[in-house]
């Protein structure tokens, strides 16, 4: 069976294909398009499709959209509401559901030979739990997915039984943990729907002093559901406008936002736990992007392991629906990999480099030039293999950097030109991780925070954050053995096991997906070596 599936109406446009049950492709548009998110999510935008990232997904496995047996819509207007009647200020919300209920016309006028009637919709919180609870490598699992809105709800838990899914509760909006996160985040002058990791870093900076006021607004209430009203922010402190400095004021009030998530998540796993008896929980939907969250959720939480999907926000719905949809006719398999997006071989790379009329070497070993360049304490763009899928570089479309200097994080942040609050990640060899950090261990995907132990914070200031944590990617030498070679070098020559990871991107632009975007971060960003695929490129010789 050949199933595209499709992420469009809010926010995160994202395609997936799944034939006989495998993952064979995801991408999200934007790295097609090169717009942050692929759009904003306003009901004006939601007619937009993810065309460019579903033409690549069919292509890369050879099919024509006349061959494919369903495309999986991840939201289904029949199950939405007027947004008046659910509690939301929102009155073009009309026009979103009117797109959503023309998205097969849409789809096979994008994708000419699809017939509009294969198109099938997907509840968007079933989509969200497919794309955790059956891409995880647990077929029996407990689900839970926590986000901004849906059709008339904002969140769902459930349990996956042999991949096949009971929902056991689900919260109707207006209440919601998403939105409540999002309106802070507007409220700090960031970017709402964008920029709430932002929130979460600006939280390490201060205390929950207004916590007990926001849980008059926010709380479990201890039945499987919760109240998430809208917060006075005005009240608690002033707003901030974009581009302005932030005060103790705002710090304190990311924290006390923070705490409150924190205990409904909390509260909500210990309901999902007793009602399932799973020792699995399997997380997806924006608010499992929270790393945070989640590590305390792994702490103090009733399972033993807590999964989170790396595409846990919108664009991993596109790969929910299309394994819900698969999944009712055959077996699906575990993702296997996020590196799910575009790749090229040697010979192409090679060949983008010759038209590009740039100098380049191909040393015997990238791994150990990269190692070598990075301990000089150059600044190196990481370029290999397949991109991944969601938000986090994991060591394919990477920025790296020397963890021994503090003075790289401020020099990254302005490489990237970023806030000087943000962290960046530590990369380190699954088998050294437990020497160096305190926390959910393997973390391949970058979902956790992890205490730095103390005899080594200076050694690697450059990743722990001002709270005394870091946000840990740990490396398996058998899935990833270019990055753990290039780590290995770099420990021999530093006595360091860990290498400074951020995405390879610039603020406000997409991440880095193919050798022209590479090509052109490189030459607009202070980066001394681009390593793209066994290539070299040196800033030296490219300007000299």
């Amino acid at each position: 069976m050949r199933v595209l599936g499709v992420n469009a109406l809010f926010h995160d446009p994202a395609a997936a294909l799944v034939v006989d049950g495998r993952i064979v492709a995801a991408a999200e548009e934007e790295r097609f398009s090169r717009r942050k998110h692929g759009k904003r999510p306003l009901p004006f935008s939601a007619w937009e499709l993810p065309e460019l990232s579903a033409r690549w997904c069919l292509d890369q496995a050879g099919l024509r959209p006349a061959d494919l047996d369903a495309v999986a819509y991840s939201y289904d207007p029949a199950l939405a509401r007027p947004a008046d009647e659910m509690g939301l200020d929102d009155p073009w919300d009309h026009l979103r559901q009117e797109y959503a209920r023309r998205a097969p016309e849409f789809l096979a006028e994008a994708l000419p030979g699809l017939d509009p009637g294969k198109v099938r919709f997907v509840a968007h919180h079933v989509a969200h739990a497919a794309s955790a609870g059956q891409a995880s490598p647990h077929p029996d699992c407990a689900v839970l997915v926590l986000d901004g809105r849906g059709e008339c709800g904002s969140h769902l838990s459930g349990r996956y039984v042999d991949r096949q899914l009971t929902v056991l509760a689900s919260q109707k909006l207006p209440d919601s943990v998403g939105l409540f996160y999002e309106d802070l985040t507007q409220h700090l002058g960031f970017l709402r729907s964008s920029d709430e990791f932002k929130v979460m870093a600006l939280a390490s900076y201060g205390r929950p002093r207004f916590a007990d006021r926001l849980r008059e607004y926010v709380r479990a209430d201890g039945e499987g559901g919760f109240t998430a009203r809208t917060v006075p922010w005005a009240s608690l402190v002033p707003g901030r406008e974009p581009g302005t400095p932030w005060t103790q004021d705002h710090a304190d009030v990311a924290a006390s936002a923070q705490a409150c998530l924190e205990d409904v998540v909390l509260d909500l796993a210990r309901w999902l736990h007793e009602r399932t008896g799973e020792e699995v929980l399997a997380l997806a939907g924006g608010v499992a992007l929270n790393c945070v969250a989640n590590t305390r959720l792994h702490r103090e939480g009733p399972f033993r392991e807590v999964w989170v999907q790396p595409a846990a926000g919108d664009a991993g719905t596109a790969l929910g629906a299309a394994l819900h949809v698969a999944g009712e006719k055959e077996p699906v398999e575990a993702m296997p990999t996020p590196a799910l997006g575009r790749g090229w071989s040697d010979d192409e790379l090679r060949a983008w480099l010759e038209r590009s009329a740039v100098p380049y070497e191909e040393p015997s070993d990238i791994a150990d030039t990269v190692a070598e360049e990075l301990s000089r304490d150059g600044i190196v763009a990481w370029f290999q293999g397949r991109s991944e899928f969601g938000p986090r570089a994991l060591g394919h479309r990477s920025l790296l950097a020397h963890p021994g200097h503090a003075a790289n994080l401020e020099r990254l942040n302005a490489v990237k030109g970023r806030e000087e609050f943000r962290p960046v990640a530590p990369m380190v060899l699954v088998e050294r991780a437990g020497e160096l950090f305190d926390g959910p261990l393997p973390s391949p995907y970058m979902l956790f925070v992890h205490d730095v132990a103390e005899q080594w914070r200076d050694r690697i200031p450059a990743v722990v954050h001002v709270d005394g944590t870091a946000r840990v990617q740990t490396v398996d030498s058998t899935t990833e053995p270019l990055v753990a070679r290039m780590l290995g070098a770099f420990e021999r020559r530093t006595g360091l096991p860990v290498v400074v990871n951020t995405s390879l991107n610039t603020a406000g632009r997409p991440m880095v997906d193919d050798p022209r975007d590479a090509l052109e971060c490189f030459g607009s960003a202070p980066i001394d070596l681009l390593a793209v695929g066994p290539f070299a490129i040196r800033r030296g010789k490219v300007f000299a």
